[in-house]
């Protein structure tokens, strides 16, 4: 790493426990990336039982960070653990309002095989910085790292001192960093290597170069509106191991913001005094609600009329209303014939039912069965007997044997009718 990188990595603030069994104490500056790493091996030999000289143990190990008195860290500090035997890691970027201020952090450490646990304090002294804010602050989201990645001290240097040289400042700082999750990214697909993203921003005190504004020429904005890479000339000195989107860079120049603070003038905290409180006069006058109440009743009652004519009129006097109607009331008659027929059998028998003419003369007959009938008993077949109307005959078959059949006498007119059983005795 070449001096240059290495006085710009010192200043990034880093801190490990010590092997000291006493609260530790850290001193970060405002407006400079704070990054404290939890290491698993400094808890390993504080949870029973304790291992033996040589023996390695490998508890997985998990962290929970507050500040004291509180059950969660400050707003502007962060912490990440990926997985139980990875180390935790601490980082943000201190404000200006915390500056003298001792910021206790509470660590709990909790071995997930012996339940045991282990408790440390950090005491964090937040420095007032020389120049805070830097003038001039560039953000860039690099595609191809996570935020654990980019926290790591070699990685984080080797980053600012590729900026080092596309920016060429003469003080430049790492001021925050922040996961691209916590910017409303997505998850990755665990496919390809994929990576969460991470948001770096640096502060350093000249203008921006000539390479970083190449990405606000019109060219550039148009092939990022088409979603598209944009050409930039200093993009193969992060290429061989960062891959930034140039469209997300953001670039800040405070020196040109307006000031939009106004100075609130503080009073003495008394109200103006209003005077003695008034109540209302007793001498209310009083409300008569009959007229409210016959609108709430009369104005439905008027509608549900209007509808009710309007469908009496449609039902009744026009033309499909009538034929609905008429259909209607055959279907009731038929159903409360069908539904007599079911509960009385002694009932005439359905018009429907009787025969108009006679199959053989074709006269018109009266019905088999008068009105006084009983059909109660009436066999579902009736058996083959000699009835006072049937009249029987001989009839030879082909080997010599005769045959008995029967013929249903009728009376037409009260005239017995023969004419069937004529021409069967001239067979």
């Amino acid at each position: 790493m070449s001096p240059a990188t290495t006085g710009t990595f010192l200043l990034t603030v880093y801190t490990l426990f010590s092997k000291v069994h006493a609260d530790r104490n850290v001193y970060p500056s405002a407006g400079v990336l704070f990054v404290h790493v939890l290491e698993r091996e400094y808890f390993k030999g504080e949870f029973p039982p304790y291992p033996k000289p040589g023996e390695v143990s490998n508890d997985p190990i998990t962290f929970n960070t507050n500040l004291m008195g509180y059950p969660d860290r400050p707003g502007w500090l962060r912490y990440i653990q990926r997985t139980p035997y990875s180390d935790g890691v601490l980082y943000g970027s201190p404000t200006a309002e915390n500056v003298g201020k001792p910021t206790i952090i509470e660590i709990t450490a909790y071995n997930r095989r012996t339940f045991e646990t282990a408790r440390h304090n950090l005491i964090i002294n937040i420095m007032s910085a020389e120049e805070f804010p830097l003038p001039y602050q560039a953000e860039f989201f690099i595609k191809n790292m996570n935020v654990e990645e980019m926290l790591a001290s070699e990685v984080l240097g080797d980053f600012l001192g590729a900026v080092k040289n596309v920016w060429q400042p003469e003080r430049l700082n790492a001021i925050n960093i922040t996961s691209a999750l916590d910017r409303g990214g997505r998850v990755p697909l665990p496919i390809n290597d994929m990576k969460e993203g991470v948001y770096v921003m640096v502060g350093a005190d000249v203008a921006f170069s000539s390479c970083l504004r190449e990405v606000e020429n019109p060219q550039n904005q148009l092939r990022c509106s088409q979603e598209m890479e944009p050409v930039i000339t200093c993009d193969k000195k992060f290429r061989t191991q960062f891959h930034i989107d140039w469209c997300k860079i953001s670039l800040v120049d405070k020196t040109k913001q307006v000031s939009t603070y106004h100075e609130v003038v503080r009073g003495e905290g008394i109200l103006p005094d209003g005077g003695e409180y008034k109540p209302p006069s007793e001498s209310l006058k009083s409300r008569d609600y009959y007229t409210d109440f016959l609108v709430t009743l009369a104005v439905p009652s008027a509608v549900a009329l209007v509808l009710f004519l309007i469908l009496a009129y449609i039902m009744c006097c026009r033309r499909e209303g009538v034929i609905q109607l008429v259909h209607h009331s055959s279907i009731q008659k038929s159903t409360k014939e069908l539904r007599d027929m079911s509960k009385n059998r002694e009932i005439a028998w359905p018009l429907s039912t009787l025969p108009v003419f006679h199959p053989v003369t074709g006269e018109i007959i009266p019905p088999l069965h008068t009105d006084n009938y009983d059909s109660t008993n009436m066999p579902l077949m009736q058996t083959q007997q000699n009835l006072p109307h049937q009249t029987q005959i001989p009839q030879q078959q082909t080997t010599g044997d005769f045959r008995l059949t029967t013929f249903q006498r009728f009376e037409v007119n009260g005239i017995p009718e023969e004419r069937k059983l004529t021409e069967a005795m001239s067979l």
